[in-house]
């Protein structure tokens, strides 16, 4: 529509990242990008050295800086929120109790969301992942059980995730004793660590759906480990200590 050539010379390149990043997402224009360079290198074979050209990366470099959109991040919780959510599903069923068990454990071992339940599409769930009843240690003052991998653990080596009853508002030692208690009481049997009334790992949507019925969308999965890492920094832990 601008009367330019289709030689995919340095100059045009760049004409279409400006005129492009005006129009859609920059991260997007990269992918035409390569799109192009694919399409028509039979015909132009400079095509390739063109598009990682000085001009071209930092044209692009700009309209990201000038076009993007800001990540869409979720609020943490608070303590505050916890009790809140903890005052919305009381120790009355098994589902409840595992809820609880989940949003503590969640918040105070800053795990990812994914750590604890099963994707929702079933294709890509891992049993690997899975936390095993057989792996946790119950004391007075602590619990503890194994996490087999976590997203910057792809090996599988496992860690061990300890919380202790340290903490001034509640008692997370008491909320999964509760659990285990009625867990084991209704599937003695079944291998994995969390499990609902139905006999299932409960899903990331399980989750979610409850929590929704409490806190606005502002909250997510994530909102449990930058919750429990502000929780952590504002009582004085060290940065090397919440990591």
């Amino acid at each position: 529509i601008h009367k330019f050539p289709i030689d995919p010379t340095i100059d045009n390149l760049s004409f279409y990242v400006v005129y492009m990043c005006h129009q859609i997402k920059p991260d997007s224009v990269d992918s035409y990008l390569s799109g192009i360079c694919n399409q028509l290198e039979s015909l132009f074979p400079s095509v390739r050295s063109n598009r990682r050209s000085p001009l071209v990366s930092r044209t692009l470099k700009g309209c990201k800086r000038l076009f993007n959109t800001p990540p869409n991040r979720k609020l943490p919780l608070s303590v505050e929120h916890v009790l809140l959510l903890l005052d919305a599903f009381p120790p009355s069923s098994h589902d409840n109790l595992l809820f609880r068990c989940l949003l503590v454990c969640g918040f105070f071992a800053l795990h990812r969301l994914g750590e604890l339940v099963d994707d929702d599409q079933p294709d890509l769930r891992d049993w690997r992942k899975t936390i095993r009843r057989a792996t946790i240690s119950l004391a007075v003052d602590h619990f503890s059980y194994i996490l087999p991998t976590h997203k910057a653990d792809p090996g599988y080596n496992s860690h061990t995730v300890v919380i202790s009853d340290d903490h001034p508002d509640l008692n997370p030692v008491h909320i999964f004793r509760s659990y285990v208690t009625s867990r084991d009481g209704l599937f003695r049997f079944l291998p994995a660590l969390w499990i609902t009334s139905s006999g299932s790992v409960p899903t990331r949507s399980w989750f979610i759906n409850r929590m929704r019925r409490v806190l606005p969308t502002t909250f997510a999965g994530h909102s449990l480990r930058a919750g429990g890492a502000t929780y952590y920094a504002a009582r004085g832990w060290s940065d090397d200590r919440i990591q």
